[in-house]
């Protein structure tokens, strides 16, 4: 067979498949920081980059502040420094003022973003909260939609409060929906066993705080509708980049 032939077959053997496929796989990777308290930028691109994530969701995450106890990660630009660092685009979702910059949550991709949106979630009094959300363009005019966020520490009763807000949110959008984040939850909680009921549950119960010995598990990657997402593997990580334990998952969305 000539080489020409054998080019023209591989071609179209490639064509049937990617015509053909029913799935996308995508690799997730969800993280809170800690503001760079622990890790230096540089750090946590190396760690971001060797794990070679489609998409990242981040919490705790600076915008030119000036934290005395983190002096090596001060007045910088986290999410913009981390993704060109990765390689990945990036986006930010302010939440709260902090010194002189900001403080919140963000996403890195290595797909385009088509459409980027921050929401407030429901504030009773703790620390204002959001959900940053990305429509991630995976093909030409393909989309799943990619969102971060990091509820409330102190409140289960706040919690709850948001994570309704996330459902009524989250749910109607056209795209099948990832939505990872620091819920400050245990599994048996009721903002997570009851108010996430209808998701499907996209990484392992592995305890995810405190980073140097983990007893609380507490970040999530969730799907939604729960029908159209598999896990065909959950990652877990015990690294010291963070006072949490970064979790991950491959994962397949059924077209």
């Amino acid at each position: 067979m000539s080489i020409k032939v054998k080019s023209l077959l591989f071609f179209v053997l490639l064509s049937w498949t990617v015509a053909g496929q029913t799935s996308l796989q995508v690799r997730v990777l969800t993280f809170n920081i800690e503001a760079g308290a622990v890790a230096s930028l540089d750090e946590l691109a190396q760690f971001i980059r060797e794990q070679a994530p489609d998409v990242v969701a981040l919490q705790e995450v600076d915008c030119h502040t000036a934290r005395a106890k983190v002096p090596a990660n001060r007045n910088k630009d986290f999410i913009t420094e981390l993704g060109q660092k990765s390689g990945m685009l990036a986006a930010y979702g302010k939440t709260i003022p902090l010194g002189t910059g900001y403080y919140g949550i963000g996403i890195l991709s290595r797909f385009p973003m088509s459409k980027i949106e921050r929401v407030y979630l429901p504030n009773l009094g703790g620390e204002q909260r959001a959900v940053l959300i990305a429509d991630i363009e995976y093909a030409d005019n393909r989309y799943f939609t990619f969102a971060c966020t990091h509820l409330q520490h102190t409140s289960a009763k706040e919690r709850l409060a948001q994570v309704d807000t996330l459902n009524k949110i989250l749910q109607n959008r056209p795209c099948p929906t990832l939505l990872c984040g620091d819920f400050n939850a245990r599994p048996d909680a009721t903002e997570i066993k009851s108010g996430m009921k209808l998701w499907k549950k996209l990484c392992s119960d592995t305890p995810t705080h405190p980073s140097d010995n983990p007893k609380a598990k507490i970040d999530y990657i969730f799907g939604f509708p729960a029908d159209r997402w598999i896990t065909n593997q959950p990652l877990n990580w015990q690294v010291i980049l963070s006072d949490h334990c970064p979790i991950g998952a491959i994962v397949e969305m059924k077209y």
